[in-house]
């Protein structure tokens, strides 16, 4: 089950030959997938016990695929423990191993979705330029609207007049509609219209594009302070969700501009694009880990239909499982 921010949601019907949520998920990490067993893999070529050179190997491997320093000498450590007292002796039990200490961090960090009973409920969605934060807005609208649920898009980039333009075109392509002023107005104005729109049309969401930021920029930080401080006097337990759009191929580079994100724009969890285009997808990991945030949704493709749910076990599962 899909938790929205109206409560569960089943996953619709597949039809005939339409892949899994676990298929997907396997071809959309393929290249951290493939890299991080076939390492496990070598690790344990032509030797029948673990030693010190498996144990390099493997961390070698866990690094490489971004899992992060912490959380790979948590896993030797484990690993030499459970050796030690010869629980684990070949690369299945290893395998196993690894994966019941990643879906212990990523279960750690889960955080329930606020429940919204009167829609609207309000996105606001923030992250550095380049990460792929109005894509991702596209994606998400069209995955709500596949749960019957409306959506009003906010465009309060106004910063650049190509983001507005970038906006119209996801809305038009969606069919959602679409809240815009002028380049150079108040961004915190157009959101305000935005959720009073949303209020009078009965739309179900209301997802809320803000420029893309540096995070050493502290003006356009105190920007989306102001911005969830508007929303809040529609709506006073808006936003419902503030959500920090990551490119996963940035690496452990995206931790401290997640920080920031956090410490300033109240972050309630991530969103992680071009998984599919990195070997090193175990910054989910890291992520969870070091932010102590959730995952909400990946990024697998370029399709529209690429933003996917996020489940700790099916994404550990794809991972490893054949």
């Amino acid at each position: 089950m899909i938790q929205t921010l109206f409560g569960p949601t089943p996953e619709q019907a597949r039809s005939p030959g339409e892949p899994s949520l676990l298929d997907r998920l396997k071809a959309g990490i393929q290249k951290t997938r493939s890299g991080l067993l076939d390492k496990i893999d070598d690790a344990f070529s032509g030797r029948k016990e673990i030693d010190a050179d498996v144990l390099e190997e493997l961390e070698y491997a866990l690094i490489t695929a971004d899992i992060g320093a912490s959380t790979t000498a948590e896993i030797l450590e484990r690993i030499r423990q459970q050796v030690e007292r010869h629980l684990v002796g070949d690369a299945t039990e290893l395998k196993s191993l690894i994966k019941q200490h990643l879906l212990e961090i990523l279960e750690a960090t889960e955080r329930p979705v606020p429940q919204v009973a009167t829609p609207p409920a309000v996105i606001l969605v923030v992250g550095v330029n380049g990460a792929g934060k109005t894509t991702s807005i596209g994606k998400l609208t069209r995955r709500l609207q596949s749960e019957g649920r409306s959506v009003l898009l906010c465009a309060a980039d106004t910063f650049r007049a190509a983001a507005i333009e970038q906006l119209e075109v996801w809305a038009q392509r969606t069919g959602a509609d679409l809240i815009k002023q002028p380049p150079g107005s108040d961004p915190s104005a157009v959101a305000f219209d935005a959720v009073q729109a949303a209020k009078a049309r009965k739309a179900d969401y209301v997802i809320i594009d803000t420029a893309g930021r540096l995070h050493t920029k502290a003006n356009l930080m105190a920007e989306l302070e102001k911005m969830r401080r508007t929303v809040a006097r529609v709506i006073p337990e808006a936003p419902h969700e503030v959500l920090l759009v990551l490119e996963a191929t940035t690496g452990q580079n995206g931790l401290e501009q997640a920080r920031k994100f956090t410490e300033t724009s109240a972050v309630t969890g991530i969103i992680l694009t071009k998984l599919d285009g990195t070997a090193k997808g175990g910054v989910v990991v890291a992520i969870s880990r070091e932010l102590n945030l959730p995952i909400r949704y990946i990024g697998v493709g370029e399709q529209l239909d690429d933003l996917l749910p996020f489940d700790p076990e099916a994404f550990v599962a794809s991972l490893f499982d054949q």
